[in-house]
């Protein structure tokens, strides 16, 4: 069989070698004991370490591959077992952040696959209605009154002799329960933004800035509608699945802190 000449690259080979490697010892579950001095590597491991290869090169290794591969698990085990066994995984603060990195992992693996229910969803939802606030504001209705001028310090001095006047301007007066997104196609999004700030009165409020002008606005109505459930139902799940997560990582270290006596000197 003719290999491509890439597979025949010591740098290719380095690479799978480095891939089977950590297969080889992530699918070994615990570390292995860093005082003994027995490293097996029977008829499992070798399966293990040949799929490995199998995966990365997309054939089976020949017998003198995987006597390489087998002599690089072994050498890698030796000085893993040694490193641990001097004490150089302590101290260390990016060995120190992985390992933390890791516990986290473990205790929210569980809930970033999980499936919730609608029902589930839907209370998670009702609970949380402020992290969907934005969404509802965009379709929000609102009535409101405006008078443009050329500057803000025009519209300044007109609220303060009560805005009975503005310039003239082929934009309507006045806006009778119109959504907002509607409202920022009309008046942009600038206008729509700090519509959005102002509370419905019966009272003149801003000036708000458009491409037009500065604008004195009286809104006289805003209704909110319930946020939509089927239109938000994944980033409902996202939402849940990482408050989930959130929830177990802290809930594993409470239970695992509760085993330590904390002194603190202060």
């Amino acid at each position: 069989m003719n290999l491509p000449n890439w597979t025949r690259e010591p740098l290719v080979h380095f690479a799978v070698m480095g891939a089977v490697l950590y297969v080889a010892l992530t699918w070994g579950g615990t570390p292995p004991d860093p005082s003994s001095r027995v490293i097996s590597v029977g008829a499992a491991e070798e399966e293990k370490i040949a799929e490995s290869w199998t995966l990365t090169m997309g054939r089976s290794p020949t017998d003198a591959e995987l006597d390489q591969a087998i002599d690089a698990f072994v050498r890698e085990e030796v000085l893993y077992r040694e490193a641990l066994r001097l004490g150089f995984d302590e101290g260390d603060a990016i060995v120190r952040r992985r390992l933390v990195s890791k516990m986290d992992l473990s205790a929210s693996l569980a809930a970033e696959t999980a499936d919730p229910t609608e029902e589930v969803l839907r209370a998670f939802l009702a609970e949380n209605p402020e992290l969907y606030a934005d969404e509802a504001s965009v379709n929000a209705s609102v009535s409101f009154d405006q008078l443009l001028f050329s500057s803000e310090a025009e519209a300044h001095a007109a609220l303060s002799r009560g805005a009975q006047r503005g310039e003239a301007t082929s934009l309507p007066g006045s806006v009778t329960e119109s959504i907002m997104r509607d409202v920022e196609a009309r008046f942009g999004l600038q206008f729509a933004q700090g519509l959005r700030d102002l509370e419905p009165g019966l009272d003149w409020q801003g000036p708000l800035a458009s491409g037009f002008g500065w604008h004195l606005v009286r809104l006289t109505s805003r209704e909110v509608p319930e946020p939509n459930f089927e239109t938000l139902q994944v980033s409902i799940a996202n939402d849940w699945r990482s408050a989930q997560i959130k929830e177990r990582k802290e809930r594993a270290y409470e239970t695992l802190r509760s085993a330590y006596r904390i002194d603190i000197d202060r």
